[in-house]
């Protein structure tokens, strides 16, 4: 059985297959001989799968010298101002900070911008020279490979990143449905051992519990429901307020009248 990796490779060009018959066969190597099998069959040659370890190493390491994104002139003024607005407003939270910093930038004349703004052009044009420098030693079918693990590390971290910067702007947490508030408070008083064994038999639980008792927790998640549409409206009014209209919500889901989640 092919890995995913492995059949991307293949499909590059960067890792072959022998056909092993009765007899016996390989590439032709000494390591890749293979012995008598029951019958024909189609697998990686010793000497491939070797080659695909070292490709996988080669990536790593090609990935750990590719140069960085330059900061894009706000994101450099920003950086550069952050440790000056904390300092001067110590009890200041992030989002006040980012605002300030935003109307900072809005304020500042073009000839200062400009300078932010001819680094960052230098930056990009030195990242892109040192791009052009490393791809050009490289085989079509070595790019391909790099652009595919680029790639899905680049999506890996920015999802990562943007978990980071919503828990930094203090982005309310969603609410609990009602199973959820239930697990939360049973959790601990479940005797099972393993987690896996208590999460059996809280939902069995869920299941059996009566609908009066059943009917406290759906309340509280109503409630927890209302909390975070409220806290959302001041957060989204924040980031409006700091130019951050990316971050809002095209549309509000709308909650079925029992409560229930929709489907």
């Amino acid at each position: 059985m092919l890995t995913a990796s492995q059949s991307s490779l293949r499909e590059a060009g960067m890792i072959t297959y022998s056909r092993v018959s009765r007899e016996g066969s390989g590439c032709g190597c000494s390591d890749c001989v293979s012995e008598p099998g029951d019958s024909t069959r189609l697998e990686p040659c010793h000497c491939a799968v070797r080659s695909f370890a070292r490709t996988r190493r080669w990536i790593s390491s090609t990935l750990g010298s590719y140069p960085k994104k330059p900061l894009s002139s706000y994101l450099r003024f920003t950086k550069e101002q952050l440790p000056i607005i904390k300092a001067q407003n110590p009890d200041a939270k992030i989002p006040e900070i980012i605002q300030k910093i935003a109307q900072q930038w809005r304020e500042l004349p073009d000839s200062q911008k400009k300078i932010y703004e001819d680094a960052y052009r230098a930056d990009w044009q030195a990242y892109k020279e040192e791009i052009n420098r490393i791809q050009e030693q490289l085989t079509p079918s070595q790019i391909l490979s790099l652009e595919k693990e680029i790639m899905q590390k680049r999506l890996k971290k920015k999802a990562l990143i943007k978990k980071r910067v919503l828990t930094m702007l203090g982005k309310p947490k969603k609410p609990r449905s009602a199973f959820n508030i239930f697990v939360s408070e049973c959790f601990q008083e479940a005797k099972e051992d393993s987690p896996q064994a208590k999460m059996k038999t809280l939902i069995l639980n869920w299941k059996n519990l009566p609908d009066p008792q059943k009917q406290v927790y759906i309340q509280l998640a109503k409630d927890d429901k209302i909390r975070y549409d409220n806290a959302m409206k001041s957060w989204e009014k924040q980031m409006i307020d700091i130019g951050r209209k990316d971050l809002i919500r095209r549309k509000m889901k709308t909650q079925p009248k029992d409560g229930t989640e929709k489907r």
